[in-house]
């Protein structure tokens, strides 16, 4: 019994569990910053890649 007292009073593993937490709230707020600018980039490169389709080539402009 007197394991399970010294176990639950131990704030060894506290650090860790902060740092987990931590580490996820980063990786979550990078996600919600970089889902609109990667669907942007995309319909960026659309309108950019289709602008190139038109336009002449070589020196008869």
């Amino acid at each position: 019994m007197g394991h399970c007292l010294e176990f639950l009073k131990s704030e060894d593993g506290a650090v860790t569990i902060d740092w987990v937490v931590l580490t996820a709230a980063v990786i979550g707020i990078g996600f919600l910053i970089l889902v609109p600018i990667a669907f942007s980039s995309d319909s960026a490169a659309t309108v950019i890649a289709a602008d190139i389709a038109v336009q002449p080539i070589g020196y008869n402009r």
